[in-house]
């Protein structure tokens, strides 16, 4: 009831006078922001500009423009009907679309982890170097792969805790958002101070990182465009689309929350998102950008923060901040994962979300922590492939949403009409078929057909 009347108080006041009352009642949004700025986000924006330098700096924030299109139509339908986004496709779309939505969130968070973990286990490993000179790199062999495992187990440990005590709901869901916007905030700084360090140094070109958010050019490689198909994977994955409504439901949302959601979105995703991979982009670009070294595909971070160091920025930036910042990312995402896993199985089997079997399938990640012992020898070589996988599948729920858009069976009085509904068709039309014509075009180029 407070909240309520909090929403009321908000709606008679002007836009910047709602801000705060909005960031203080906000909460699934930051939750989708700490899914999304995972390792993959972390990777994709060192590729952007290692390799691209500031051109392609426009590429994540169309990404996320795409992404947030989208979710403002989701939030819309879940929070007008009140009904579970599985269960709305599967009664007005297809129930077979609704079974690959589900399947391919879950099975997408389960990969994910098998990059996640040995990128969390290695920052921390870096962290525990840096901060108290203890390492067992040079020893190598079984003794640092059980000592990495280790580390992967201590993340899985802190992810797991998160994440079985968000399945009790009320007050505890609260909390953890909370916990959540406080840790994307220590990522934003951690990563700010890198590029003030490198703006400092004279490293960072102000004028060219203007002309960069302008699409001037698009790359003509096989590689290119799978960094464009992993920024539209790793903006909003086909995991985050399955998970979003459920956080709107957890928190009791309805239909005086719409216009807060929309704010939800905004403040906690697209905002945090755009600063984070633009930070790392342009460090990348200032730091990395034009060295002799071919980055394409295996950008390491620990590589990254190695030539940050010689780049003149030191080991506390140019090391130790940029690694607790993506190591942030990585324990965010991870928990994200473990939810979307409880969601997706508890809805494809029809589990209450207070039953044990959801609370089990919170761990279905967790065999992929031992990514820990191939992370040696796959690297960071798997992050882009899988983030562009993910992209391909964003059509599953985009054409679902659409379909759900335009159902007066389903959103009845609720449904755009007019020229409202015009301007959602298109908006959504289009993000569409941006993400099936980047996609086409990726697979045309590896084919030899373009």
């Amino acid at each position: 009831m407070k909240e309520l009347h909090l929403l009321e108080v908000a709606a008679t006041k002007p836009l910047l006078l709602r801000l705060p009352i909005y960031l203080r009642l906000s909460g699934p949004g930051w939750l989708q922001g700490a899914m999304t700025l995972g390792g993959g986000s972390a990777v994709t924006s060192l590729m952007i500009g290692a390799v691209y330098g500031y051109e392609l700096l426009w590429l994540q924030p169309l990404a996320m423009l795409i992404g947030c299109i989208m979710l403002f139509a989701l939030s819309h339908q879940t929070l007008s009907t009140g009904e579970e986004p599985y269960q709305a496709v599967r009664k007005h779309v297809h129930p077979w679309l609704a079974w690959a939505w589900a399947w391919a969130a879950l099975v997408s968070s389960v990969i994910w982890g098998f990059s996640h973990y040995p990128l969390g286990a290695g920052m921390l490993e870096e962290i525990i170097n840096i901060s108290l000179n203890f390492s067992l790199i040079e020893e190598g062999g079984l003794e640092r792969e059980l000592y990495l495992f280790l580390l992967g187990l201590l993340i899985w440990a802190v992810c797991a805790y998160m994440a079985w005590n968000y399945g009790e709901g009320g007050r505890t869901v609260v909390v953890f958002e909370r916990c959540i916007k406080f840790l994307s905030g220590m990522i934003i700084i951690s990563f700010a101070w890198l590029v003030i360090s490198a703006a400092i140094n004279g490293q960072i070109d102000w004028s060219s990182i203007m002309a960069g958010y302008i699409p001037r050019s698009l790359p003509s490689d096989g590689a290119g465009m799978a960094t464009i198909m992993a920024a539209l994977g790793t903006a909003v994955g086909i995991n985050m689309t399955f998970v979003y409504g459920y956080t709107l439901l957890h928190r009791q949302w309805g239909p005086e929350h719409r216009e807060l959601a929309r704010f939800d979105i905004v403040l906690g995703l697209v905002l945090p998102y755009i600063v984070i991979t633009s930070l790392i982009s342009i460090a990348a670009a200032g730091a990395l950008y034009d060295s002799e070294l071919n980055f394409v595909g295996k950008l390491q971070p620990v590589q990254a923060g190695a030539m940050f160091v010689d780049a003149g920025l030191g080991e506390i930036v140019g090391k130790l901040i940029f690694f607790i910042g993506v190591l942030g990312m990585v324990v965010g995402s991870l928990v994200m994962h473990m939810l979307c896993c409880g969601v997706a199985a508890a809805a494809i089997y029809g589990w209450s979300h207070d039953s044990p079997n959801y609370r089990l399938a919170l761990l279905i990640p967790t065999p992929a922590v031992l990514g820990v012992f191939v992370w040696s020898s796959i690297g960071t070589y798997v992050v882009i492939p899988v983030a562009a996988i993910c992209g391909a599948l964003l059509p599953i729920a985009y054409v679902g949403w659409l379909i759900l858009n335009n159902n007066s069976d389903y959103l009845q009085g609720d449904r755009p009409v007019g020229a409202r509904a015009l301007f959602y068709n298109i908006c959504m039309g289009l993000c569409i078929t941006v993400v099936i014509l980047s996609f086409t075009y990726s697979a045309g180029l590896k084919m030899g057909l373009v």
